[in-house]
């Protein structure tokens, strides 16, 4: 097991039916063949686990509607049933407390994305190519899982398609291999995933190197990034994303070291509403390019991420502010440092802009209905920036490296941050606490009479 896993908190509030309590996966092992004419998906998934401290009766998965073809536990042909989303194993006699068990489940299908309040979530089909964009519940879409944001494993996922695609997924490449006419891509991520950030990207690409393999002198080196795009978008591409590399250095300089290996961007062939991250990777549409940079901020929101949401994850969906609020300030810090409006001045303009729209919102508990409602990304910006003011630039600063760096690839909650950032203050922290995250009305804007942080260099 990896020595940082976290430990099992209850079952998510908004969404109940995902996810099992009762054990935890440490490691998914996908094989997958897809064919884009047909969508046809043929997959073997391998998952490593460990019940936890009760008697483990049955193993329920989170799946969508696929041909199981076969399911074993620990080798072993087992029973089992398929129906509403759940695959659910049932083992010959119960498996005893604390006990690791392995489950394999041979399975193929057209997937298509699940149902949900926000429209079709996970794999979809692009005109010539796919994408998988889970967040929140999409993740059974294609793969069975244990589909809780808290419950986080190491993947290796392997995709053979017809070798005219590139296929890209989070982690490391190790291998790729072609035979006849198609080409095999095994993809490696160590570090512990959420379900929802794992994904798949299939289209005719061009791989782009944005680093180089040389660090520049006294330097570390850099963060390996690479982009994936239709070649003839290359153009708009090399000037909205020229600052991306720059953007890496400085967000390392004030969240702390890049939480994982490498760090891919797409550039899928078809117009997207928002971009998606996932664990080292975020996938943007054409429409995020028109050679003005007009989108850097989007290129900041995701690549903060990694930092706040995807490493530092939340232990259920009542807390994604502390993703949202977090990556919402990272676009006010990057233009602010960028020589753009400082973070004050973006603070003031949501706050006039919250100050016009209904005030139902509790941050700390926004419900299912509303955990992606704008509101809640401006309110999350703001909330950060109030912080910010209350502690003073070097203790904010120190804060929020030290929250990175003590809950890296871990799970956290709303009551965790509070806790953390009052060991950086000087007075009680409660009542701004209490009015940005607990009380629907807005409270006045934040503001601060010290010294603004200096720029780190010159871009």
């Amino acid at each position: 097991m990896n020595p940082q896993h976290v430990s099992t908190p209850g079952t998510d509030p908004y969404f109940p039916d995902h996810g099992d309590t009762r054990y935890r996966v440490h490691r998914y092992e996908l094989d997958l063949d897809y064919r884009p004419v047909s969508n046809r998906l043929s997959g073997l998934a391998r998952l490593s686990a460990l019940a936890g401290p009760s008697p483990l009766e049955d193993i329920a998965l989170d799946l969508a509607a696929f041909r199981i073809q076969r399911v074993l536990l620990d080798s072993r042909t087992v029973r089992y049933t398929h129906r509403a989303g759940k695959l659910r194993i049932r083992p010959a006699k119960a498996l005893a407390p604390d006990t690791p068990f392995t489950v394999e489940v041979h399975y193929t299908g057209n997937p298509k994305p699940v149902r949900s309040p926000w429209g079709g979530l996970g794999w979809e089909e692009l005109t010539d190519g796919v994408l998988v964009a889970s967040q929140p519940v999409g993740a059974p879409s294609w793969y069975p899982c244990n589909d809780r944001p808290a419950d986080k494993a190491s993947y290796r996922v392997g995709i053979t398609t017809p070798s005219p695609y590139t296929a890209i997924a989070g982690g490391r490449l190790v291998t790729r291999t072609t035979r006849a006419s198609s080409t095999t891509w095994v993809y490696e991520q160590p570090a512990p995933t959420s379900t929802y950030l794992v994904t798949v990207s299939l289209g005719k690409y061009a791989a782009v190197p944005l680093t180089s393999t040389v660090p520049a002198e006294g330097r570390h080196p850099p963060v390996p990034q690479t982009a994936y795009l239709p070649a003839l978008l290359l153009p708009e591409f090399t000037e909205d994303f020229a600052r991306q590399t720059r953007m890496m250095e400085f967000f390392e300089e004030v969240f702390g070291p890049y939480p994982f290996g490498e760090y891919a961007v797409v550039v899928a062939d078809e117009e997207l509403d928002v971009p998606v991250e996932a664990q080292g990777m975020a996938t943007f549409g054409t429409n995020h390019l028109d050679g003005a940079r007009t989108s850097e901020r989007l290129i900041a929101h995701e690549l903060a991420h990694q930092w706040f949401g995807n490493s530092v994850s939340v232990t259920d969906w009542q807390h994604i502010w502390l993703n949202e609020g977090f990556a919402k300030y990272a676009e006010w810090l990057w233009s602010e440092h960028a020589g753009g409006g400082t973070a004050a001045a973006h603070a003031a303009t949501a706050h006039q802009l919250l100050a016009a729209l209904p005030q139902d919102l509790l941050l700390a508990d926004p419900g299912k209905k509303l955990m992606f409602d704008d509101r809640l990304y401006q309110r999350g910006g703001l909330t950060v920036h109030a912080l910010r003011c209350a502690l003073g630039e070097d203790a904010f600063f120190r804060m929020l490296k030290d929250w990175t760096r003590s809950h890296r690839h871990d799970a956290v909650s709303t009551a965790d941050f509070t806790t953390h950032a009052q060991q950086y203050a000087a007075a009680p922290l409660d009542g701004l606490f209490d009015a940005w995250l607990r009380e629907p009305s807005l409270p006045p804007l934040p503001y601060s009479t010290g010294p603004r942080r200096p720029a780190i260099r010159s871009l």
